[in-house]
């Protein structure tokens, strides 16, 4: 996944105006315009970077001017106690920015690391890790480009990017047969069908009805193994619901194809940056 530089400068003049509003107290009325500094991004923790060019051009758009130096980029692992980027230029420029840089940083990082975790929980099965909609508002670009960095893939970016029955729209829709139909006759050749089902009828009933995806929602392991056995890969089968670190080895082993997890973007936590000005 790419992301948009427009979008970008406007999510961080959005949190630049949120934090600063009109005058940076401190920062004002303490430091002489005319200061230089210069300050280093600090790993805390162990984990996978991701967003120092995001963080980097908070402080581009308050001085164009601003020089970086970076050591590490987006994908790569840190250390805890590396210092992994630097940055020089008014000391104003750097106390006004730092807080809106490492929100953005940390929480990115933060998402790349978890999602890194998974992925090598479930090395040498079948399985993929994806994140889903479960994104905080206004974040979901890069939200979902975190996860990649971290090797997992994207679920649908938002509702027009595929048809997806969950359970509200079979039971609105006049169950799955119907709601399938009806879908079909609507959609494009390029379109593809996902269906969440909740026991082995409804898995049967999904098969006969030609979806692509199959979600398998909440279910025990044992039952997904039977489902990958009737599958017999008709369908792609992801599993959903509930999944965490200490379940995931035992979901990816019963052969499904996708593990969706939404905790990785909706609760992950931040990863622990700190930006150090140098005396």
């Amino acid at each position: 996944m790419i992301l948009n530089q427009i979008y970008i400068d406007e999510l961080i003049k959005r949190a630049l105006l949120e934090d600063i509003n009109y005058i940076d107290t401190t920062t004002d009325y303490l430091i002489p315009e005319e200061q230089q500094g210069s300050a280093d991004f600090l790993a805390k923790s162990d984990g996978v970077l991701c967003g120092m060019e995001v963080a980097l051009r908070v402080f581009q758009l308050l001085q164009p001017d601003v020089k970086c130096e970076v050591y590490k980029n987006d994908g790569d692992s840190l250390k805890k106690g590396e210092i992994f980027a630097k940055i020089h230029g008014k000391t104003r420029t750097i106390l006004k920015g730092e807080r809106t840089a490492l929100n953005l940083i940390q929480h990115m990082s933060g998402i790349a690391t978890a999602t890194n975790e998974a992925v090598k929980i479930v090395e040498g099965t079948n399985a993929s890790i994806a994140d889903t909609r479960k994104t905080l508002p206004g974040l979901r670009p890069i939200q979902k480009y975190a996860v990649t960095v971290g090797g997992g893939r994207n679920h649908r970016y938002n509702l027009s990017d595929a048809a997806m029955l969950k359970d509200n729209h079979i039971d609105a829709g006049g169950g799955i047969e119907n709601a399938v139909k009806t879908l079909k006759k609507r959609l494009g050749h390029m379109t593809k069908v996902e269906l969440e089902v909740r026991n082995l009828d409804e898995l049967h009933q999904a098969l006969n009805a030609g979806v692509d995806v199959i979600m398998l929602d909440n279910m025990s392991c044992e039952m997904m193994k039977e489902a990958v056995e009737i599958t017999a890969g008709r369908a792609l089968l992801e599993a959903s619901g509930g999944i965490t670190n200490e379940t995931l080895r035992a979901v990816a082993e019963t052969g499904v194809d996708i593990i969706s997890i939404g905790a990785l973007t909706h609760s992950v936590k931040a990863f622990d940056i700190s930006l150090k000005i140098e005396k």
